[in-house]
């Protein structure tokens, strides 16, 4: 018997060692997918920046998965952020949509889809963290990585339960960049910034609990990571959420 227990226990631990080099997921301590809108036109921005680096670093380990989502509509006011995306402004005023508000803003958080607030908000931040985290997730997400190229990349995606009015949303993030602003607001400053997305884009995946996505994108950039998770076309709301790094080809 004893010796039985010890192959059990053996089985799990191979088994928990080959789900961490697929991806990080949320499980039953809940999860947090935090969203900052951003832009280096924008004054206001940097120290909500500051504020998503420093929680970045305390949660490392834990599933927390930021997003930095820089908006172009800063771009004619004297400076254009060279990482700003229409894409990342629509998906702005998408939210502002699911939650009934009346105009978007610089810099916004959005956590899990459903929570909103000013992105420099520390102690709003920190409390929706520690709420979030404490809610376990009613789904879960994993991913693999099948096939990788300096051409495109192929995922696998595999949840627990059936998605209902969901769609996978998934983005690819650089981990870190810095860049002197020479106009607009912030001019002369260097500004830092962390988890900056790079990609994004929406499947529908209707009730398949697993299926291959394909992403044609350049992948040859080193340190990216993927960040995916389950939103709902109704309400916005995040129900879980995923993420894998990535190798440079």
């Amino acid at each position: 018997m004893f010796r039985q227990n010890q192959w059990i226990l053996y089985i799990l631990l191979v088994l928990s060692v080959g789900f961490s080099t697929n991806s990080r997921l949320s499980g039953s301590e809940g999860f947090a997918v935090v969203e900052l809108f951003t832009s280096e036109g924008c004054s206001s921005c940097p120290p909500a920046d500051e504020l998503i680096a420093k929680i970045h670093k305390e949660y490392t380990g834990r599933p927390v998965y930021i997003l930095g989502y820089h908006v172009d509509y800063w771009d004619r006011l004297g400076w254009k952020d060279k990482f700003s995306n229409v894409s990342f402004s629509k998906r702005q005023h998408q939210y502002a949509h699911w939650l009934n508000l009346s105009s978007v803003y610089t810099p916004q958080i959005v956590v899990n889809g459903t929570r909103e607030f000013i992105g420099s908000e520390e102690s709003t931040l920190r409390s929706t963290l520690q709420e979030a985290l404490s809610q376990p997730s009613g789904n879960q997400l994993e991913l693999s990585l099948k096939q990788q190229t300096a051409k495109g990349i192929t995922l696998t995606y595999h949840t627990v339960q059936q998605t209902k009015n969901e769609n996978l949303v998934i983005a690819i993030v650089n981990p870190y960049a810095v860049n002197k602003i020479e106009r607009g607001e912030n001019q002369g400053r260097t500004l830092s910034h962390i988890q900056i997305v790079t990609y994004l884009e929406t499947f529908n995946i209707g009730n398949k609990v697993q299926g291959d996505i394909n992403l044609l994108v350049d992948n040859s950039k080193k340190d990216q990571q993927i960040v995916a998770f389950l939103q709902n076309t109704l309400s916005g709301q995040i129900s879980s959420a995923s993420n894998i790094d990535l190798k440079a080809f």
